[in-house]
C-alpha cells in the first residue's frame, strides 16, 4: 500500500523508443501543430464571420475548441516525454491528465449529439426549427453539453483519488482514470459505480444519435431537397462520429481485452487514434464539405494573397 500523494507512476509505454524518439518528437509536434491549425481555422472563421451564428456551426466551433482542449491533455506531457530519459508521472498530474481526456471525449459525444439533434429538427421538422432552436436554449445547449462531462469526470476523479493505490506501472503512453482504478489495492465505488454509471449515460448519447438518423434518413427518402441537405450536412457529421467512435472503441476495447502479443507500437498507436485522427478530420471534413465555411476560408485566404502581391 502506497500513500497517494507521493506516487509517482511510471508510464510503461514510453520504452523502447530511445532510438527513434527525435523522428517521432518531430513528427508528433507536427501533428500537434496540424491540429491547432486546423481547429482554430475553423473556430475563427465561425466566430469572425456573423452569417455562421447559426447553432449547427456554433456546435461545430465548441466540437473544435474541444478537440484543442482534449489533445492539450496529451500533446505536451508526451512531447516532453519524448525528450526524456524518465518517463513518470505525478500521481495529482495522472489524475488531471485522465479528467481531461476523459472529459473531452464525453464533450465531444455531447457536441455530435447536439448536432445530430440540430439535422433531425431541420429535416424532420423545419417548421418548428427557428421555434425550436432559439438563441436561448443553444445557449443552454451548449452550456450543458460542458458542465455535465465536466461534473460527471469531476466526481470519477475525486472518486478515483480516495482509492487506495497499491501499483504505479501504468502500461500505456499516458493516465486514464480507468487505469489508475484498476491499481486500486481493492474494488471501490470508483472502479465500478461511477465508471458504469458514466459509460452508459454516454452509450445513450450514441443510441440518441443513431436514432435521429433512422429518422433522418427516412424522411430524406421522400424528398430530393431532403436528400440534398442529408448529403451537405449530415453525411460529415456521419463520418465524423464513425471516425470518433471507431478510434474511441479501439482504445476501449484494447483496454479490456488487449493482447500482450501485439508490438508495443501497435498498442500506442491504437492507443492515440482518438487524439490523433478525429481532431484533424473533424475541422477538414467540415472545412471542405460545409459551402459556407469553405467559401469563407477560400476568400480569407484570396485577400491574404492580394495583400502579399
Amino acid at each position: 500500500m502506497m500513500d497517494n500523494v507521493s506516487v509517482m507512476f511510471t508510464l510503461a509505454g514510453l520504452g523502447g523508443i530511445s532510438y527513434y524518439r527525435v523522428p517521432l518528437f518531430a513528427l508528433t509536434l507536427l501533428c500537434y501543430g496540424v491540429i491547432w491549425l486546423v481547429n482554430l481555422t475553423i473556430i475563427v472563421t465561425i466566430i469572425v464571420d456573423k452569417n455562421l451564428h447559426e447553432p449547427m456551426y456554433i456546435f461545430l466551433c465548441n466540437l473544435c475548441i474541444n478537440g484543442l482542449y482534449g489533445t492539450s491533455g496529451f500533446y505536451p506531457k508526451f512531447l516532453s516525454d519524448l525528450l526524456s530519459t524518465t518517463h513518470v508521472i505525478s500521481y495529482a498530474g495522472c489524475l488531471l491528465q485522465g479528467f481531461v481526456l476523459h472529459s473531452s471525449v464525453c464533450a465531444d459525444l455531447s457536441f455530435l449529439a447536439l448536432m445530430a439533434y440540430d439535422r433531425y429538427v431541420a429535416i424532420c421538422r423545419p417548421l418548428v426549427y427557428h421555434a425550436v432552436m432559439t438563441k436561448q436554449r443553444i445557449y443552454l445547449f451548449v452550456s450543458f453539453a460542458w458542465l455535465i462531462p465536466f461534473y460527471m469526470l469531476f466526481i470519477s476523479t475525486i472518486t478515483t483519488s480516495m482509492t487506495r493505490i497499491c501499483g504505479s506501472h501504468i502500461p500505456k503512453i499516458y493516465c486514464v482514470n480507468l487505469l489508475v482504478s484498476n491499481l486500486a489495492c481493492s474494488a471501490s465505488l470508483a472502479k465500478i459505480a461511477v465508471p458504469a454509471f458514466n459509460y452508459t449515460f454516454y452509450f445513450g448519447h450514441f443510441i440518441f444519435i443513431m436514432w435521429s438518423y433512422v429518422c433522418l434518413i427516412r424522411t430524406c427518402k421522400t424528398s430530393t431537397e431532403n436528400r440534398s441537405k442529408f448529403m451537405q450536412t449530415c453525411l460529415p457529421h456521419l463520418f465524423c462520429l464513425l471516425t470518433f467512435v471507431v478510434c474511441l472503441l479501439f482504445d476501449l476495447l484494447y483496454m479490456r481485452f488487449g493482447s500482450k502479443d501485439l508490438s508495443q507500437s501497435v498498442q500506442n498507436f491504437m492507443a492515440i487514434e482518438f487524439l490523433l485522427i478525429p481532431p484533424i478530420v473533424n475541422p477538414i471534413i467540415y472545412g471542405f464539405k460545409l459551402k459556407k465555411i469553405r467559401n469563407r476560408i477560400l476568400d480569407f485566404i484570396y485577400c491574404m494573397k492580394s495583400a502579399l502581391n
